[in-house]
């Protein structure tokens, strides 16, 4: 059953690309047994999904109808979280450059935000909620008990994010992916809907140095410290 954000301890965890939002936390939940929303995954199914069914993203009707009947579910198997879409394992397909850039054209779009605004807060249910977006703590969960702005060079980010897709065996160069990081920001930080910033009671946590457990176990400070976690 859904619950008011209110009445559930909800975290926010917001920031730009290659931050390290999608990381901390997933590991945040799992430390503290809490739900995970994975906002960024909503828009990526939706752009994917619109692809699939031959809805152009010029098509903001068409957008916004595919956003209000996503078939979604994100299973837990063998310790990591899948991506189902209509019943299809697409973890990895909406985690590619080019689904990020759909993405962040789709979210753009007013009238698409609007129809996965209330989906989003339907995720906030006991015992808590890690929420892990782009605007969890100004737009969707305003009153959650904890914001957190995560945010890294451009440069920093790009580098995770080129190791990451070396890792996965994909080919892709540095600066390309700078460019693309840049761009990214500027589109999420200057459109007229949500666009990417602080909340202005949100910490904001500079990553670049910093290492994932260093992240983990300064934000289960903070909860414990509100307390919203035993800091277990």
């Amino acid at each position: 059953m859904s619950a008011s954000a209110s009445t559930v301890n909800v975290l926010t965890i917001d920031g730009p690309g290659g931050a390290g939002k999608g990381t901390i936390s997933s590991l945040i939940a799992e430390r503290l047994g809490w739900h995970l929303l994975d906002s960024g995954a909503l828009y990526r199914l939706t752009a994917y999904a619109a692809g699939k069914h031959g809805v152009e993203l010029n098509d903001e009707t068409g957008l916004a109808r595919v956003a209000e009947n996503l078939d979604v579910a994100f299973p837990v198997a063998d310790g990591a979280v899948q991506t189902l879409l209509e019943g299809e394992d697409v973890t990895r397909a909406i985690r590619t450059e080019q689904a990020g850039e759909r993405a962040s054209r789709v979210a753009a779009i007013p009238v698409v935000r609007e129809a996965l605004l209330k989906r989003q807060r339907d995720f906030a249910v006991g015992p808590g909620l890690v929420a892990d977006g782009r605007d969890m703590g100004t737009v969707v969960f305003p009153g959650a008990g904890l914001k957190i702005f995560l945010t890294a060079s451009a440069e920093e980010r790009a580098r995770r994010r080129h190791e990451q897709l070396r890792q996965a065996g994909v080919n892709a160069t540095l600066p390309n992916l700078l460019q693309e990081i840049q761009a990214r920001d500027a589109r999420d930080t200057q459109r007229s809907v949500a666009p990417l910033k602080p909340a202005d009671d949100a910490v904001t946590l500079d990553t670049t140095r910093l290492s994932i457990p260093e992240v983990v176990e300064q934000l289960t400070e903070w909860l414990t410290r509100k307390g919203m976690a035993s800091g277990e």
